[in-house]
């Protein structure tokens, strides 16, 4: 088993920050969405073509990695299809250049379980898998909004098998369906490729009353991230646990500097 970050959760870090902090922490690779201001990989100047070579030698020299690229584009969206295909195409061909191997895409919007067209997802996945698979990466779908239901996303796998893996995000399942981790597991071993950690805990805001979710330090909040680890780890899972810290969403949250060492010390102490 090997540990990352997302970029999602340093918004503000450039690219040599990045990767000294990675290399200085002791991860094991890098999950990119987006690097500072940019969010669309593509875009960045330090992942064009010209620049790639550098980028894999730094890479190489640190002994990182990139395990997966995480495309904001959403398959369930009939009236975006097009932006949606491009965009994952677009992906799939950064992560050829970069010899990473998956590519995240989105079922649904949100965390939260929203209507999606989930005939608009089949069909974006079938006119996107094979060109995936000729360029030897493997899209991930993630257990995200309605797809956190573990039934429902395993129902999917098993129409695109063996093409289509998962990320499991540990936090969606348990916090919007009251799944177990032994629930999602079993539902999903076969398919999980790559997988998100973060914590939280519910509270009461009572003004409006309302329940809302509060992000917490790995181990401080109640989502059952140690049971995901202890069943991963006996089933001898080598893929990549990853924090996504969602910092750039919500940027009340700690710092990068707390929470990228507060992590990897629970991720190696576990």
């Amino acid at each position: 088993m090997k540990y990352g970050f997302s970029t999602l959760g340093c918004p503000d870090w450039q690219w040599d920050d990045i990767l000294t902090a990675a290399s200085d922490l002791g991860f094991d690779g890098i999950e990119l969405r987006g690097v500072g201001k940019e969010i669309y990989l593509p875009k960045i100047k330090i992942f064009s073509k010209e620049n790639i070579k550098a980028v894999k030698s730094n890479l190489k020299r640190l002994n990182l990695v990139v395990p997966c690229l995480a495309s904001g584009a959403f398959l369930f969206d009939r009236s975006l299809m097009d932006t949606a295909r491009r965009e994952v195409l677009d992906f799939i061909q950064l992560a050829g250049e970069l010899e990473t191997p998956y590519v995240r895409v989105l079922a649904d919007r949100d965390p939260a379980p929203g209507p999606v067209d989930e005939e608009a997802v089949e069909e974006n996945l079938a006119a996107l898998l094979p060109a995936a698979r000729q360029a030897g990466v493997t899209l991930l779908a993630e257990t995200n909004g309605v797809y956190a239901d573990s039934a429902k996303l395993r129902t999917l796998c098993e129409r695109f098998r063996p093409d289509l893996g998962v990320v499991w995000d540990v936090h969606h399942p348990y916090r919007f369906f009251g799944e177990t981790a032994e629930q999602t597991y079993g539902n999903l071993s076969k398919f999980i490729k790559h997988v998100h950690v973060k914590d939280s805990v519910i509270t009461d805001n009572t003004d409006p009353p309302a329940q809302k979710i509060i992000y917490k330090l790995t181990g401080c909040g109640d989502v059952p991230i140690f049971k995901a680890l202890e069943l991963l780890k006996r089933d001898g899972f080598a893929g990549f646990v990853v924090l996504e810290w969602v910092k750039r969403w919500n940027r009340d949250l700690e710092e990068p500097g707390i929470v990228l060492p507060h992590f990897i010390n629970a991720m190696k102490n576990s």
